[in-house]
């Protein structure tokens, strides 16, 4: 089973629980490092979530996991918060977050600048729409590495 399919599997799984409990399923990751890999689920709710979410999260997901056991190598279970630097990755996300400060990397410079701090103004299937001091920018999505919400104080 590849990475995608076990996303996918376990992103089946969590409807129930995350149903139950009224979370919402932000992201899961099953990714390698070094020579460890990790099944991150991010989970979120009105209001924020916390420690007791992401214990209650992580025990009912392990018995189906253990359970259903289609997860070849061995790993490490994480379930957290996204934080508050959440990356947005889902147009639901883009949606949610309308209006709202974000961070943007690009693989490709525009007008001399890979990072831009800037509202978020819309997503579209071929661009990123954000506002910086009061001027739109269109950035090809093709070009978008990575969009999270800006924590500013």
């Amino acid at each position: 089973m590849n990475k995608k399919q076990v996303v996918e599997q376990v992103e089946k799984y969590l409807e129930a629980i995350l149903e139950e409990n009224q979370f919402e399923l932000v992201d899961v990751e099953f990714v390698k490092e070094g020579s460890t890999f990790y099944l991150r689920i991010y989970i979120d709710k009105e209001g924020g979530i916390v420690i007791e979410d992401c214990q209650k999260t992580s025990r009912a997901i392990e018995q189906i996991l253990d359970e259903k056991d289609f997860i070849e190598p061995a790993y490490i279970l994480e379930v957290s918060s996204p934080g508050l630097d959440r990356i947005l990755k889902k147009d639901k996300d883009f949606e949610k977050f309308q209006g709202s400060m974000v961070e943007v990397k690009l693989y490709e410079p525009i007008n001399k600048k890979k990072q831009f701090l800037a509202k978020l103004i819309a997503k579209t299937p071929e661009y990123l729409i954000i506002e910086e001091t009061q001027k739109e920018i269109q950035i090809a999505i093709k070009n978008v590495a990575i969009v999270r919400l800006a924590v500013i104080f």
